[in-house]
Protein backbone atom coordinates (compact mmCIF):
# COMPACT_ATOMS: atom_id res chain seq x y z
CA UNK A 1 0.00 0.00 0.00
CA UNK A 2 1.38 3.22 -0.95
CA UNK A 3 0.30 6.77 0.70
CA UNK A 4 -1.39 8.32 -2.40
CA UNK A 5 -0.69 11.70 -0.67
CA UNK A 6 3.08 11.84 -1.34
CA UNK A 7 4.20 13.47 -4.30
CA UNK A 8 7.89 14.64 -5.56
CA UNK A 9 8.40 16.59 -8.31
CA UNK A 10 10.97 15.75 -10.72
CA UNK A 11 14.30 17.61 -11.25
CA UNK A 12 14.41 19.28 -14.62
CA UNK A 13 18.46 18.84 -14.56
CA UNK A 14 20.99 17.23 -12.92
CA UNK A 15 21.46 20.18 -10.86
CA UNK A 16 18.12 19.39 -8.24
CA UNK A 17 18.46 15.54 -8.09
CA UNK A 18 19.99 16.05 -4.69
CA UNK A 19 17.45 18.53 -3.44
CA UNK A 20 14.55 15.85 -4.64
CA UNK A 21 16.34 12.89 -4.07
CA UNK A 22 17.02 14.10 0.33
CA UNK A 23 13.43 15.02 0.08
CA UNK A 24 12.46 11.53 -0.83
CA UNK A 25 15.01 9.38 1.94
CA UNK A 26 12.54 11.61 4.23
CA UNK A 27 9.16 10.31 3.13
CA UNK A 28 10.94 6.89 3.13
CA UNK A 29 11.72 7.60 6.57
CA UNK A 30 8.35 9.11 7.44
CA UNK A 31 6.58 5.95 5.66
CA UNK A 32 8.83 3.21 7.58
CA UNK A 33 8.66 4.98 11.20
CA UNK A 34 5.59 6.49 11.17
CA UNK A 35 2.96 4.98 8.68
CA UNK A 36 4.83 1.12 9.49
CA UNK A 37 5.35 0.27 6.08
CA UNK A 38 8.07 -2.16 5.51
CA UNK A 39 8.17 -2.86 2.36
CA UNK A 40 9.32 0.25 -0.88
CA UNK A 41 9.69 -0.41 -4.44
CA UNK A 42 11.63 1.62 -6.69
CA UNK A 43 10.53 1.85 -10.38
CA UNK A 44 12.13 3.76 -12.56
CA UNK A 45 13.77 4.07 -16.35
CA UNK A 46 17.11 2.77 -17.23
CA UNK A 47 18.78 3.37 -20.39
CA UNK A 48 19.23 0.48 -22.88
CA UNK A 49 20.35 2.03 -26.08
CA UNK A 50 20.44 5.32 -27.82
CA UNK A 51 17.11 7.05 -27.66
CA UNK A 52 15.67 3.99 -25.97
CA UNK A 53 15.13 2.93 -22.47
CA UNK A 54 13.43 -0.18 -20.04
CA UNK A 55 11.65 -0.20 -16.63
CA UNK A 56 13.78 -1.32 -13.67
CA UNK A 57 12.67 -2.44 -10.05
CA UNK A 58 15.09 -2.54 -7.01
CA UNK A 59 13.52 -2.99 -3.36
CA UNK A 60 15.20 -0.27 -1.15
CA UNK A 61 13.86 -1.40 1.47
CA UNK A 62 14.16 -3.89 3.63
CA UNK A 63 17.55 -4.52 2.98
CA UNK A 64 18.43 -8.01 1.39
CA UNK A 65 19.02 -10.18 4.09
CA UNK A 66 21.11 -12.46 1.82
CA UNK A 67 22.96 -9.90 0.51
CA UNK A 68 24.15 -8.63 4.08
CA UNK A 69 24.84 -12.12 5.48
CA UNK A 70 27.05 -12.77 2.11
CA UNK A 71 28.91 -9.12 3.33
CA UNK A 72 29.02 -10.21 6.72
CA UNK A 73 30.74 -13.31 5.37
CA UNK A 74 33.82 -12.00 3.31
CA UNK A 75 37.12 -11.74 5.07
CA UNK A 76 38.36 -8.39 5.80
CA UNK A 77 41.18 -7.50 3.65
CA UNK A 78 42.76 -5.07 5.21
CA UNK A 79 45.22 -5.03 8.05
CA UNK A 80 43.70 -2.53 10.32
CA UNK A 81 39.85 -3.47 11.81
CA UNK A 82 37.12 -0.74 11.28
CA UNK A 83 36.69 1.39 14.35
CA UNK A 84 33.52 3.98 15.34
CA UNK A 85 33.19 6.08 17.83
CA UNK A 86 29.26 6.80 18.01
CA UNK A 87 26.56 4.66 18.92
CA UNK A 88 25.94 1.68 16.78
CA UNK A 89 22.47 2.15 16.02
CA UNK A 90 22.85 5.74 14.98
CA UNK A 91 26.05 4.66 13.07
CA UNK A 92 23.59 2.16 11.49
CA UNK A 93 20.90 4.46 10.84
CA UNK A 94 22.80 7.05 9.20
CA UNK A 95 24.82 3.80 7.27
CA UNK A 96 20.79 2.83 6.18
CA UNK A 97 20.03 6.50 5.15
CA UNK A 98 23.30 6.77 2.66
CA UNK A 99 22.12 3.79 0.74
CA UNK A 100 18.19 5.01 0.60
CA UNK A 101 20.10 8.19 -1.03
CA UNK A 102 22.91 6.44 -3.09
CA UNK A 103 19.98 4.25 -4.57
CA UNK A 104 17.32 7.13 -4.83
CA UNK A 105 20.10 9.37 -6.53
CA UNK A 106 21.03 6.55 -9.07
CA UNK A 107 17.42 6.13 -9.77
CA UNK A 108 16.99 9.69 -10.40
CA UNK A 109 19.64 10.09 -12.56
CA UNK A 110 18.94 7.53 -14.28
CA UNK A 111 15.64 8.54 -14.99
CA UNK A 112 17.12 12.17 -16.18
CA UNK A 113 19.62 10.71 -18.36
CA UNK A 114 16.60 7.99 -19.67
CA UNK A 115 14.42 10.83 -20.54
CA UNK A 116 16.89 13.61 -21.86
CA UNK A 117 18.14 10.86 -24.20
CA UNK A 118 14.33 9.79 -25.26
CA UNK A 119 14.53 13.73 -26.03
CA UNK A 120 17.50 13.62 -27.75
CA UNK A 121 16.56 10.88 -30.03
CA UNK A 122 13.13 12.65 -30.96
CA UNK A 123 14.20 15.74 -31.21
CA UNK A 124 17.21 13.96 -34.04
CA UNK A 125 14.55 12.01 -35.77
CA UNK A 126 12.34 14.99 -36.04
CA UNK A 127 15.75 17.03 -37.26
CA UNK A 128 16.53 14.16 -39.66
CA UNK A 129 12.39 14.55 -41.24
CA UNK A 130 12.86 18.07 -41.70
CA UNK A 131 15.76 17.71 -43.50
CA UNK A 132 14.30 14.82 -45.88
CA UNK A 133 11.51 17.51 -46.26
CA UNK A 134 13.90 20.43 -46.84
CA UNK A 135 15.73 18.20 -49.85
CA UNK A 136 12.35 17.00 -51.16
CA UNK A 137 11.04 20.99 -51.33
CA UNK A 138 14.02 22.18 -52.79
CA UNK A 139 14.17 19.28 -55.03
CA UNK A 140 10.19 20.32 -56.42
CA UNK A 141 11.24 24.10 -56.52
CA UNK A 142 13.93 22.71 -58.59
CA UNK A 143 11.71 21.07 -61.28
CA UNK A 144 9.38 23.84 -61.01
CA UNK A 145 12.16 26.42 -61.56
CA UNK A 146 13.24 24.17 -64.81
CA UNK A 147 9.90 23.95 -66.17
CA UNK A 148 9.15 27.59 -66.29
CA UNK A 149 12.67 28.66 -67.53
CA UNK A 150 11.47 26.02 -70.19
CA UNK A 151 8.51 27.33 -71.45
CA UNK A 152 9.62 30.77 -71.02
CA UNK A 153 12.14 29.50 -73.97
CA UNK A 154 9.97 28.08 -75.98
CA UNK A 155 7.52 30.96 -75.79
CA UNK A 156 10.60 33.23 -76.95
CA UNK A 157 11.47 30.68 -79.52
CA UNK A 158 7.97 30.52 -80.99
CA UNK A 159 8.17 34.47 -80.92
CA UNK A 160 10.65 34.54 -82.72
CA UNK A 161 10.37 32.26 -85.53
CA UNK A 162 6.37 33.49 -85.68
CA UNK A 163 8.14 36.80 -86.55
CA UNK A 164 11.22 35.68 -88.97
CA UNK A 165 8.90 32.99 -90.73
CA UNK A 166 8.51 34.45 -94.29
CA UNK A 167 5.05 35.40 -94.75
CA UNK A 168 3.26 33.99 -97.71
CA UNK A 169 3.09 35.42 -101.18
Amino acid sequence: CVPNHEHLGLPASVAGVARVVREAVMVVERWHFQEDIGRVMLFYNRIRGPGSSQPYEVAILPLDQDRLRELAGRPWRSRSLPTFSMDWDRLFSALIRERLFAALYRAFAESLASENGSRLASMQAAEGNIEDRLDQLQAQYRQQRQTAVTEELLDIISGFEALTKPKGP
